[in-house]
């Protein structure tokens, strides 16, 4: 009995130290995934309840991907059929650098491109509340003679390199990679672009000098999208390959390096041949695109990488930078919205693009001559009663005979050519024309004289025109406009009304105050 009962001890023993040596022989790195209550905290019931919708288990594998331009980070799970599905998009807070790869250590790049996360680069220890390295470089990384290190996917919402999200996005995110691995997937893949990588957003940076290393990558994000599968990912020549597999009458794997020569391989058909459908169809919507003028994206300066919308919305004077996402009202819309995390006070949003809102040169002269309506016919007028004063200027100057004998209707030649002279074109910097104040002169005084004098002269047509008369004092000063010619108009708000209403005749037109002290005043 007493030996029985020391055997059952013994094999009991033997047990926990075959189980200890068994722990200690796993990777050691699931229990450094664990080690502190942020490492620990559960997947949420509400993702919980997502994956029993979407029919995906707790530990099934995951795969995620990264968006700049749309500042979005996808989690994918793979569902019982054995297909991914999308989980869950999180808003990415704030990443840093341009759109491209990153290059060289320093550069503030966040890295694009095809990355695996074992249970190794996992960081419950992060001084960015949880994080995990992206594993930047690789194979291809280096063989291009790139570097960096250190470049993670952490909480915080602060990015020198980096994607930031805020510290509740980023439980989230590791829980979900810790369970995976927990369920024995032994790394999971984090595939990086600049955008979504469709025909518009192809066709909109087709002069981007990345797009020879983007269009290498969308392959792979191609085959994702066809197979819902994660692409095996190689290298070779200094390039990214997909998906290969060993020819048909080949007895072992091809060996890939990314510097040396590409091992003879093949695509399977089923994928190869849905890859090239897929991109067919793209390149035709490209073409398409590209015929019918599809602006060109702008190279941005001075603009240190992006942060999605909701974020921006929620800063003062926030913008999203490089990322999309429309400003003014929709950002006022999502200021009323709840974020997705706790935003800390320390946060740097992008610089705003200011040279995208400020006016073109070539735009300036439009603006410039917007001006209403009643400035242009009071214009129009003002030549005509200039060309008067002159020729009357002119007659005068005749001397005492010439004016009598043209009264007399002699001289009629002249004066009917000066009569059928066209008047000058008008234009908007002539000066208005002001009510004539100035006492007649001694010969305009002899000329009356002379014709109330000169027998049967009807000296009815010598009176003064009552419209031109008339129209004179009742018509207000006007104010100068030749300064509102030269500068273009302040552009409205969404509380300005432009037009102001119609504008009564002979109301003086306003002139919009658009001085450098008027824009900057407020900055002072």
């Amino acid at each position: 009995m007493i030996s029985r009962s020391l055997a059952r001890a013994l094999l009991a023993s033997v047990a926990l130290l075959t189980a200890s040596v068994l722990l200690a022989g796993c990777d050691t790195d699931q229990v450094s995934l664990a080690t502190n209550a942020k490492a620990n905290q559960p997947v949420p019931p509400k993702l919980l309840a997502a994956m029993v919708e979407k029919d995906m288990d707790l530990q099934s594998p995951i795969l995620v991907r990264l968006f700049k331009q749309e500042a979005e980070l996808e989690v994918w799970k793979q569902t019982r059929n054995g297909q991914f599905a999308l989980l869950k998009t999180y808003p990415i807070c704030r990443w840093s650098g341009d759109l491209g790869p990153k290059v060289r250590e320093g550069d503030r790049q966040a890295p694009e491109g095809f990355y695996s996360i074992n249970p190794g680069q996992m960081n419950p220890q992060s001084a960015y509340y949880l994080s995990f390295n992206t594993g930047y470089p690789n194979a291809f990384d280096k063989a291009l003679g790139r570097s960096g290190s250190q470049l993670m996917v952490h909480g915080d919402c602060s990015s020198r390199g980096c994607y930031a999200m805020t510290d509740e996005q980023i439980a989230e995110i590791y829980s979900l990679g810790r369970e995976s691995f927990f369920g024995g997937q032994k790394a999971f893949q984090l595939q990086a672009y600049p955008f979504k990588m469709t025909p518009v957003n192809m066709a909109k940076h087709r002069n981007n000098p990345n797009m020879p290393f983007w269009k290498m990558i969308k392959e792979g994000y191609d085959h994702f999208e066809v197979t819902r599968q994660e692409p095996k990912v190689d290298f070779c020549e200094k390039k990214y390959v997909f998906d290969a597999a060993k020819t048909p009458d080949a007895k072992r794997d091809p060996v890939f390096d990314a510097s040396a020569k590409c091992p003879a391989y093949v695509i399977p058909e089923d994928i190869a041949s849905a890859v090239r459908e897929k991109d067919a169809r793209d390149q035709a919507e490209y073409a398409k695109l590209v015929a019918k003028g599809t602006p060109v994206a702008r190279m941005n300066t001075g603009i240190d990488g992006g942060m999605n919308k909701i974020f921006a919305a929620k800063i003062p004077e926030g913008s999203t930078g490089l990322s999309e996402g429309a400003e003014g009202t929709t950002l006022q819309m999502l200021a009323m919205a709840k974020a997705p995390g706790t935003i800390p006070g320390h946060v740097n949003p992008p610089r705003p693009n200011l040279d995208a809102a400020a006016p073109s040169p070539q735009e300036e002269p439009v603006v410039a001559v917007s001006a209403p309506a009643t400035s242009t016919r009071v214009a129009a007028a003002q030549p005509a009663e200039k060309s008067q004063e002159k020729s009357q200027e002119k007659s005068q100057s005749g001397g005492f005979f010439s004016n009598l004998g043209r009264k007399m209707g002699l001289g009629t030649a002249d004066t009917t050519a000066t009569a059928s002279a066209p008047p000058p074109q008008a234009t908007a910097s002539v000066a208005p024309a002001t009510t004539s104040t100035t006492p007649p002169s001694a010969a305009s005084r002899l000329k009356a004289a002379v014709t109330r004098f000169v027998p049967g002269r009807d000296t009815t047509k010598d009176a003064p025109k009552p419209a031109v008369a008339a129209a004179k004092p009742a018509e207000p000063a006007k104010p100068d406009t030749r300064l509102a010619a030269t500068r273009p108009a302040l552009k409205p708000t969404v509380s300005d009304d432009p037009a102001g209403g119609p504008q009564m005749a002979g109301a003086a037109p306003v002139v919009q105050s658009n001085s450098f002290d008027s824009r900057f005043g407020a900055v002072k």
